[in-house]
């Protein structure tokens, strides 16, 4: 049996740059980091005694006989791509599903993780990163861009750039008291909207149309890299800095934000808040806002109605929590 615990992300400056139609003409990065909300996959083989030889469990079960049949499509192309057989699986996550936290990527990661490990073998975060890419964006055809793979695999508060058909993860190097100020400046809310990022990627503007705000945002992460790492600059930039990336994301697609959300994050800066973004592609889920501490009740006051999220940054990427080693026999061989 194998359990893998994988982190979920905030990004903060650079998305849409880690689309490959836009990095592979004008390079991309984003800044972005995990937190201490995690998705947990276990995965061991069936044994051979049931009349269905897969069994998933996530928000449904599936009971299936072949693997074609298998409809969570990140399943049934990862059991293809690293030939997986007779699998009981099992998804548990700390926050749901579609709400701009890299849910789905993180899944893939720790699945492919559990994957490789139960056949003995290890799988670097490199490789994991780039297979979980593979698998979203080639093999299940989601839209979308590079950066949550790759989050989840490291860990950490990173710059992630990215170039050609490659990329590289710079940690940001950041003193610890600082990298605390920082997290405990940040206040998460949940909007209680859930949605597809991949619909809201297919729903913005095209690549040409928005290259302009994709330009200017990528230029705000060497900003908001250099607030970060320089001790004599104002950590409040970070949030200023935060508003201007989420001003422009907001020309990118109609549909990136919505009434509802520019009202609660109006209501925030008036109170207090320097800055914030949605989370993900957009249209729903996490608000994360940047305020500094005396200000943090008022803006609690006025988004009363929104879940508040407490966390803790995080630096440990995917990783295997529980092992236990098992004697597999395919179906059909020794029986």
């Amino acid at each position: 049996m194998i359990i893998t615990k994988t982190p979920f992300r905030m990004s903060f400056f650079g998305g849409g740059t880690d689309m490959p139609e836009f990095f592979r003409e004008h390079g991309g990065a984003v800044i972005s980091t995990t937190f201490d909300k995690y998705c947990y996959v276990n995965v061991r083989h069936l044994p051979p005694f049931f009349d269905y030889h897969s069994e998933l469990s996530y928000s449904k079960i599936e009971r299936v006989e072949e693997i074609a049949q298998i409809e969570h499509p990140l399943i049934r192309e990862a059991m293809k791509m690293l030939d997986m057989h007779d699998i009981r699986l099992t998804y548990e996550a700390d926050l749901p599903a579609r709400t701009g936290l890299g849910t789905s990527s993180s899944f893939a990661v720790g699945m492919l993780n559990a994957f490789h490990t139960l056949k003995g073998k290890f799988a670097d975060n490199h490789r994991l990163a780039r297979e979980a890419v593979y698998l979203e964006r080639v093999l299940c055809q989601e839209a979308g861009g590079w950066q949550d793979q790759i989050a989840a695999s490291y860990g950490g508060l990173n710059r992630i750039n990215f170039h050609g058909d490659s990329f590289d993860v710079q940690p940001i190097i950041i003193s610890p008291e600082r990298k605390h100020q920082l997290n405990k400046n940040l206040l998460l809310f949940f909007t209680g909207f859930v949605r597809f990022s991949s619909e809201i990627q297919q729903a913005s503007k095209s690549m040409a149309d928005k290259t302009s705000q994709l330009i200017d945002m990528l230029a705000l992460v060497d900003e908001a890299e250099r607030v970060l790492e320089d001790r004599q600059s104002n950590l409040d930039d970070f949030g200023r800095l935060l508003d201007q990336s989420w001003r422009l994301k907001r020309q990118t697609g109609n549909k990136v934000s919505t009434d509802e959300i520019d009202e609660l994050y109006e209501k925030a800066l008036s109170v207090g808040a320097l800055g914030g973004k949605l989370l993900g592609a957009g249209g729903g889920g996490f608000l994360l806002f940047y305020v500094p501490e005396e200000k943090q009740p008022a803006v609690m006051t006025v988004l009363r109605k929104l879940m508040h999220v407490p966390f803790e940054f995080e630096n440990g990427g995917t990783r295997v929590i529980h092992y236990t080693p098992e004697i597999y026999i395919p179906r059909g061989e020794g029986l």
